[in-house]
Order: structure tokens, then C-alpha cells, then sequence
């Protein structure tokens, strides 16, 4: 089997590599590939790579993440978000390919808290969650056999995320504010790549499977609740952070400048998921001190 990832060096697209990597023969893409196109900027190449490799899956881990720029850049975000996957939905069509795609809780409007389910009504508040959509939307309607993966709040051990960020910011300042009524559950990239494969492995065998699905760890907590407890963990490592728990203020989102809206719901309901493909999600705390540990040994390997 030949699979055909893109966005290998994202959050996801990294540790895709590694979950895929015993499947069969796996062709790794980059925007910044020179031998074969994974520019989602460049359509006509992109068809043509994918015309070079012919592959049995297509995995799409690259998009346009920044939500804030978005809604200046709505024209990239688009193309990135929307019309590539589209060109990919097409030609995974023309193959008889199986599409990966990767999508958002951000195409809800964030109202109630009941957790999301797949057949809830969708209204992004802002271009990303929009262009994310519509990436949705022509997966489904191009006909072809898909897996579509809405997720929330990812992180990793590597590159930047919410939690090195508060980590610096802790050694560094007395006083921390953190957004406390947006809610949702904090997800790994590890644990989606492994699901992934998980989930590839059981589509080859039952195609009737191609559908949309909800994806992510278990529980819910805010901005805030997380923070205070990575916070609380890398203390117990006796890591020295400049500001106390006391003086970790949770803060409304209302009080906190952002360009484009946040929804306040991100809470996405996971049971079809876990029924389809026989999985037994783990809590959000789980993959976050398993990733917390990575990023300690690196720590401490740097001092």
C-alpha cells in the first residue's frame, strides 16, 4: 500500500509519520518540497504529485492554522483550507483513493454546552473555522471514500503550542491571565495520528465506514484549568516558575483581545468515533503528561 501524507512537519503531520510509517510505503510532503509539490498554493502541481505517486491513501495534515491573520489572509486561508482539499477529494475520487482530512470544532458557533455531535448544525465564527468548513463540505460532496477528523485544542512535544507558551511565560512573570470560559479538551497530535492509523487499517476493510467523525480526548476543561495544571505538574518536577498559583487569574474572553471569535463550546462528542472503530478514548490529562515528560527530558538534557 502507498500512502501520500502532506503537512509532515505540522503538530499532527510529524507524528503521522511515525503511526503510518509500518503501513506500507510512505511518501512525506512539505510546502517546501522540491522533487514533488506539497504546496497547497500550487494546485496544478499538487495534482500532478499526486498523479506521480498514485497512491492507495491520501493523508492531509497541512492547513492554514493562524486565526487570528485569517481574517486578513481569507484568500490563503481558503485556498489552503478549502479548495486544496477539494482538489484532493477529486483525484483520491479518480484513484479510488482513501482521503484523511483534519478539521475543527471551530465550525460550530461555540453556543450551550452540550458536546457537539456530527449532525449538529454548523456556523463558524470566524474565516478559519469558515475555510475549514468548506474543506468539509467538498471532501463529502466530491463522493470520494473519506475520513474526516474534527479535533480540538492539539498540542505536541514539538514546535510551539498554549503549553510552552505558559511555561515561558510562568518563568518570566508574577502574574499570569488565562481565558477561563472557553471549554473543550486538550488533544495530542500522537493520540490523533494513532487513532488515524487505527482507523485507516479499519476502512480498508470496511469501506462503509467513509464518514465524519469526532475526535478527540476525553473530559473538558478550560484555557485556565489547563494551564493551571501543566502549571502545577512542572512544579512538582521542582522546576523553579516565577509566578504562584495564586497569582494565575482566570480572565472572560470578552476581557482578552483577539482578532477573530472564539467559540466557547469546543466540546465535541466522541461516542460515534469510539463506536465505530471499537476505541476506548483517553482523558485529555493522559496525553498531556505523557507530553509534558518529552518535554522535561528535553529540559533537562538542555541544562
Amino acid at each position: 500500500m502507498k500512502i501520500l501524507l502532506f503537512g509532515k512537519g505540522g503538530q499532527v503531520g510529524w507524528e503521522l509519520q511515525r503511526s503510518l510509517a509500518f503501513m506500507g510505503e510512505l511518501v512525506a510532503l512539505d510546502a517546501d518540497d522540491q522533487k514533488l509539490c506539497g504546496d497547497f498554493t500550487q494546485p496544478d502541481n499538487i495534482v500532478q504529485t499526486i498523479h506521480s505517486v498514485s497512491p492507495d491513501v491520501i493523508v492531509n495534515a497541512a492547513a492554514y492554522t493562524s486565526v487570528d491573520k485569517a481574517e486578513s489572509e481569507s484568500a490563503l486561508a481558503y485556498a489552503i483550507n478549502a479548495r486544496a482539499p477539494e482538489i484532493l477529494a477529486q483525484e483520491s475520487r479518480k484513484l479510488g483513493a482513501w482521503l484523511i482530512h483534519y478539521s475543527t470544532d471551530y465550525v460550530f458557533d461555540g453556543n450551550g454546552v452540550k458536546p457537539w455531535k456530527e449532525t449538529d448544525p454548523t456556523m463558524p465564527l470566524n474565516v478559519y473555522g469558515s475555510t475549514k468548513l468548506e474543506g468539509e463540505k467538498a471532501v463529502i460532496n466530491s463522493g470520494c471514500k473519506h475520513l474526516i477528523f474534527r479535533t480540538s485544542w492539539v498540542y505536541s512535544a514539538r514546535g510551539e503550542n498554549f503549553i510552552k507558551t505558559m511555561i515561558r511565560l510562568a518563568k518570566n512573570q508574577d502574574h499570569l491571565s488565562v481565558i477561563d470560559d472557553q471549554i473543550g479538551a486538550p488533544t495530542g497530535a500522537e493520540l490523533l495520528a494513532d487513532v488515524t492509523a487505527h482507523s485507516i487499517c479499519t476502512a480498508l476493510r470496511q469501506p462503509q465506514v467513509s464518514s465524519l467523525y469526532h475526535l478527540t480526548a476525553k473530559g473538558e476543561t478550560s484555557w485556565y484549568g489547563y494551564a493551571s495544571f501543566v502549571l502545577d505538574k512542572i512544579r512538582q518536577t521542582g522546576i523553579n516558575l516565577k509566578v504562584q498559583a495564586k497569582n494565575i487569574q482566570p480572565i472572560s474572553t470578552d476581557t482578552f483581545s483577539q482578532t477573530a471569535r472564539r467559540p466557547g463550546n469546543s466540546r465535541l462528542d466522541t461516542k460515534k468515533i469510539e463506536e465505530t472503530f471499537n476505541l476506548n478514548l483517553p482523558l485529555w490529562q493522559t496525553g498531556v503528561t505523557r507530553m509534558l515528560t518529552e518535554i522535561l527530558d528535553n529540559y533537562y538534557d538542555s541544562t
